[in-house]
């Protein structure tokens, strides 16, 4: 689709050229004296808008200098196919080209997104001016336009009209899609109302100077008063703003003074302002019961295995179609994930998108249904006027976060860096259809990092949007307003992490970090911050077997936490120190490490013979099908020391240390 935004200096000229957009096969429509020719004559060519000493030019240029009549394509005047048109000496004939067909014809989106070379002239990129132009080349400045009108007749095709009436245009056929993206770069520059007397048109006016701003701008969180916030208040701002909690905040911090420790009552106010409804008792109530020691025994040792390979996935498929053996399937995958060739399959059938037990043709006809529905919503948003949009605040502050949070997302992973990178389209339109889709919940900061990995797998935005609606069912309540799903996660840690290691959650507790506030962005975006890009996907579907029990997510914090307790307690780190040292384990995190002691932990647990009701319906032992323990398929897996089920003791004690520090309460 469209090329990244680059800048081409022209020495000759001494003056410097930036493109903004340039797409290939753009036609224009030629005028023919030979009435017998039923199809228009159309010649393809390159469109551009180009940014030439701060005037912004639109410039079309023909593929070639001379028309060579190979290169001319004729457009069906009932169709919205494009033939191509060979001359021969006393003859033509039309062949049909095949052209990928679009659900949204219109606008003829890209289902599939790739990333084309661009062409280069004599090395200087698509920007050369040493060559004659050819006849059917034209220039003209954004400054000079007066409308643009768009038409649609089995494809886009755009008709430009200048202030100058005098100077007509040809008309620009977008048989493969980009009007709406070249449409999107002019209004970079210029605004473009819709005309009250013909909603085809659209009228163009120019400020004197336009006004952008960078990708870097946007991440000026100073702009924002952030360390400001920070400074004043780590902990709502660590809460409230987890996207900001990053590095460049902690250099910021450095060298001011260590924070006072807070008072109970206001560590428990300042919670519950965050996460209303969460419930924080400072003294001890009658028939709640805190857990203080249970002895787990040893921790198992386990063992990773290789990903699943394309092969050994096409074993798991009757004739068919069928995924077969499913539970050993999910086993072999939680315990080594899957290779990057599979999951573009896989995933959807780990989501609920594919039923395992269907087959090939009812995945095709679900397909297509699922196809037409997304797309039918996408116009919905798609179809909404300037001035509908105006009366509608929600919709417009969805827009307005979405292109803010889509311009921060994953922007140095190749598929979605540069500018006017069409991942970054995808990215954005997937979003405002599930606004769509879900407009009491819209978009929430935080959605597009969990379809940023969905959508680089799949590569599709039909298939990227339904995983991402699967995957949006189990992080629901991450992103309500009342954000029942953060404070139900954050209680089931802390309960976790106790009863694994009773000494480590009073430190934190004495700390005013015993809610484990630090965790609050794994929680919420699944770790999406704290590992690199290829071990998100890794842990993602590792996690969507649903196994080796329930919310092994939680296991994994723990798994994290376990490894780095001792250097927390042997520093002797404070509230802010906490914060800052979890912060920076950011891309430093070894996930086969984190998974093999995850699994572990969830060993140790399963053990214990008289684990309290609460942990177990957090893991949600007892309720397993057969053939759930992962450890059914991996005969390396340590096995389990027979001592560890006599180890565990029921000592649930009531504790009698007047500690004044809050508790959180759990009904045993």
């Amino acid at each position: 689709m469209s090329s990244s935004e680059q800048t081409v200096d022209n020495m000759a000229a001494g003056s410097v050229h930036k493109v903004i957009f340039e797409h290939q096969g753009v036609f224009i429509q030629l005028s023919s004296d030979e009435e017998a020719i039923e199809q228009d004559l159309l010649i393809s060519g390159s469109l551009q808008v180009i940014d030439k000493d701060g005037e912004i030019l639109v410039e079309y240029r023909p593929l070639e200098d001379t028309v060579d009549l190979s290169n001319i394509l004729c457009a069906g005047k009932d169709s919205s196919s494009v033939m191509g048109c060979t001359q021969g000496p006393g003859d033509r004939s039309h062949q049909l080209l095949e052209t990928q067909q679009s659900y949204e014809t219109e606008w003829d989106m890209v289902n599939a997104v790739s990333f084309k070379k661009r062409p280069c002239t004599n090395g200087e990129g698509s920007l050369n001016h040493s060559h004659e132009r050819s006849r059917w080349a034209f220039t003209f400045s954004v400054s000079d336009l007066r409308s643009i009108t768009v038409k649609e007749e089995g494809w886009a095709f755009l008709i430009c009209k200048l202030k100058d009436s005098s100077t007509p245009l040809p008309v620009l056929h977008f048989h493969q899609g980009g009007s709406r993206e070249f449409l999107d770069s002019l209004r970079r520059f210029a605004l473009l109302t819709e005309c009250p007397d013909d909603g085809t048109c659209l009228l163009v006016s120019t400020p004197n100077k336009a006004l952008s701003q960078s990708f870097e701008n946007l991440l000026d969180d100073n702009s924002f008063g952030l360390v400001h916030k920070f400074r004043k208040d780590p902990y709502v701002t660590t809460l409230g703003g987890f996207s900001k909690v990053t590095n460049y905040i902690f250099d910021a911090l450095r060298g001011t003074e260590e924070q006072h420790q807070r008072p109970p009552e206001e560590v428990a106010d300042l919670l519950g302002e965050v996460i209303p409804g969460l419930e924080i008792n400072q003294q001890e109530e009658p028939g709640f019961e805190v857990i203080t020691r249970i002895d787990l025994g040893a921790r198992p040792q386990v063992m990773r295995r290789e990903p699943l390979s394309a092969e050994d996935w096409t074993k798991h498929q009757d004739p068919e179609g069928r995924m077969v053996n499913v539970s050993h399937l999910k086993q072999v995958i939680f315990k080594g994930g899957l290779c990057h060739a599979v999951r573009k399959e896989a995933w959807k059938f780990l989501l609920g998108c594919f039923p395992w037990d269907s087959t090939l043709e009812e995945r095709k006809a679900l397909q297509r249904t699922k196809t037409d529905e997304y797309f039918r919503m996408k116009l919905q948003w798609k179809s909404v006027s300037e001035e509908q949009e105006r009366r509608n605040s929600r919709l417009r502050d969805y827009r307005s976060l979405i292109e803010k949070d889509v311009n921060r997302t994953d922007r140095t992973n190749r598929f979605y860096e540069g500018i006017d990178n069409p991942s970054l389209v995808l990215l954005h339109d997937i979003l405002m259809t599930y606004c769509m889709f879900d407009f009491d919940l819209g978009y929430v900061q935080g959605m597009s990092d969990l379809l940023s990995p969905i959508l680089y797998v799949m590569e599709n935005e039909v298939d990227a949007f339904w995983c991402f609606v699967s995957f949006m069912d189990q992080m629901h309540q991450n992103f309500e307003e009342q954000m029942q799903g953060m404070k139900t996660q954050l209680i089931q840690l802390s309960t976790l992490l106790r009863l694994l290691d009773l000494a480590f959650w009073n430190y934190l507790e004495a700390q005013d970090s015993g809610y484990l506030y630090f965790c609050f962005r794994w929680l919420l975006i699944r770790f999406k911050r704290e590992l690199s890009f290829h071990d998100v996907l890794r842990l993602w579907e590792v996690m969507w077997t649903g196994l080796p029990c329930h919310n092994f997510h939680l296991l994994v914090c723990c798994a994290i936490l376990d490894s780095e307790k001792q250097k927390i307690m042997e520093e002797n780190y404070g509230f802010s120190e906490i914060l800052k040292h979890i912060n920076e384990l950011s891309m430093k995190l070894d996930i086969e490490e984190i998974l093999q002691k995850a699994e572990g932990i969830c060993l140790q647990i399963r053990s214990c013979k008289d684990l309290p009701h609460s942990v177990s319906a957090i893991l949600g032992f007892g309720t397993e099908v057969s053939g759930s323990n992962p450890t059914d398929c991996e005969s390396a897996a340590a096995p389990r020391a027979t001592q560890q089920q006599d180890a565990c003791s029921n000592r649930h004690l009531r504790e009698t240390s007047s500690h004044n520090s809050c508790k959180v309460a759990f009904r045993l």
